[in-house]
Formats: structure tokens, C-alpha cells, sequence
């Protein structure tokens, strides 16, 4: 597997006193030398932590290649089709929340009797707004992923919007992990990447993955990458950001 490393939170912790440090520019440099495969980067609509110049410096800059998270936004698409990172995973946004709380509700509907996934009645309308949104991101030539649960359904639906990838969201498995609920958690996990995987879809996964939980995913065949930010930036309170990074390269690119 690869690893992204989602540098969010250093931007959090500068626009928390204002000023140009820590600058998340320098944090990627750091990543990527140590062990980064692609950085992460969320240009939120009300950009509470990267900024449009981040994004801008970003491009400029970094060595491997940029993932830029982004909200179904008219606006911060026209900046993706301009800048044309690697890849973008659309996600779901409410700007109440402290961070993302689920995966995209695709709205698709599968019969359980077909391989086939069809978006019906109320949920055409939201189907289609997402599978219109990213095409043209597709033709530009960026990799689309859909941030989603693991959910079959979802799986289904996103395979039918010309995404090329799904990113799982590893939420609910990281919050049971050590529970009784593990296992189960991370079944949804495996079933809906082998249900992706038929598809034609790849797969990456992350959220809330940290040095404990992260290495069941290599029980998962066939992910491409795992995107972990804040338990990254966490552990670099304490090592420094260097050390922080490779230690989770290690665990993650075996």
C-alpha cells in the first residue's frame, strides 16, 4: 500500500493564532521525505484550514503528487480543472461538523438480484448531481475517488458514476477497534473493497487509521492507499513530524 499524508491539521494549528507558521507547505516537503507517497490536502468551502494559496503552493512545490479533498463546490472544482492535481476524493461537508462524519450518500439503489446499480425516484436527482459533477474532472485527466461508507449499495452506485476509484471510509472500524464490534466492522471493510474491486473500481481507505489500527489493512487485498492525517500530526506533537511520518510508512508500505 501507499501512504497519503493529510496535512490539514498543520494549517488548523497556524490559522489558530494567524500568521504563516507551521507553514503546511514545509510539512509536505517533510513528509515526503520521509516516506510519503502523495499528500492529502481538504480545501473546505469554508476553508477553516487550507486556504486557496496552500493549494496553489502546494502544486508549486511538493515532489509526489497532490490528493485534493473537496466538497461537491462548483467553485473549488474550476480550481481543481485549473491546478489538476493527481487525483481529488469528493466529500461530503457540514459546516458544523469537526470533521467529516461519513461517507457521500451517492444515491443509488441496487435490487440485491443484478450486478447492475440504477438510481431511482427521489434518489435520481442525487446520482446524477454527483456523476455529472466529476466528469468533467474525468476528462481533464484526474483521478476521481468517492468518499463513501462501506457500504454495498454506495459501492454499487459509485461504480455506475465513472469514478475510477472509492476511498472507504475506516470511521466506524477505528472507533471499534478492540471492541467486540472489530470484527465486524472490519468485515464491511473487506466485503465492500472485494465488491469495489469487481466492479472496476480501485480502492483506497482512510479516516481515523492511527499506529494501532492501521495494520489490519493490509488484511484488506488489493488497496492502493491509505490516507491518514490527524493521528500523523498527533504523534509528531511528541517525535516530530519526520519521525511521525516514517514510523507510519513503515506500518503502511510493507
Amino acid at each position: 500500500m501507499l501512504l497519503g499524508v493529510n496535512i490539514d491539521h498543520v494549517a488548523t494549528l497556524r490559522n489558530a493564532r494567524g500568521g504563516v507558521e507551521p507553514d503546511p507547505v514545509a510539512a509536505a516537503a517533510l513528509a515526503e521525505a520521509n516516506g510519503a507517497n502523495s499528500i492529502t490536502a481538504h480545501l473546505r468551502e469554508d476553508r477553516r484550514h487550507i486556504r486557496d494559496d496552500d493549494i496553489y503552493a502546494l502544486v508549486k512545490n511538493i515532489k509526489t503528487s497532490l490528493n485534493l479533498e473537496m466538497a461537491m463546490d462548483e467553485k473549488i472544482r474550476d480550481i481543481a480543472l485549473k491546478i489538476k492535481p493527481r487525483a481529488i476524493c469528493l466529500v461530503p461537508e457540514r459546516r458544523q461538523e469537526v470533521t467529516t462524519e461519513g461517507g457521500l450518500e451517492i444515491g443509488g439503489r441496487w435490487d440485491g438480484k443484478t450486478d447492475e446499480c440504477e438510481a431511482q425516484d427521489s434518489d435520481r436527482g442525487q446520482f446524477e448531481k454527483v456523476r455529472d459533477f466529476i466528469r468533467p474532472l474525468i476528462d481533464a485527466g484526474i483521478e476521481v475517488s468517492l468518499f463513501i461508507d462501506p457500504d454495498l449499495t454506495q459501492v454499487r452506485a459509485a461504480a455506475n458514476t465513472g469514478a475510477q476509484f472509492i476511498e472507504l471510509h475506516t470511521g466506524s472500524y477505528a472507533e471499534a477497534f478492540g471492541t467486540a464490534a472489530e470484527e465486524s466492522e472490519f468485515t464491511k471493510l473487506k466485503m465492500a473493497a472485494q465488491l469495489a474491486q469487481s466492479q472496476g473500481l480501485k480502492v483506497n481507505a482512510g479516516h481515523a487509521l492511527n499506529y494501532e489500527n492501521v495494520c489490519r489493512m493490509h488484511d484488506i487485498p488489493g488497496l492502493v492507499e491509505l490516507n491518514i492525517g490527524h493521528s500523523i500530526i498527533s504523534r509528531a506533537v511528541f517525535t516530530g513530524l519526520g519521525a511521525a511520518v516514517k514510523e507510519m510508512a513503515e506500518l503502511v508500505c510493507l
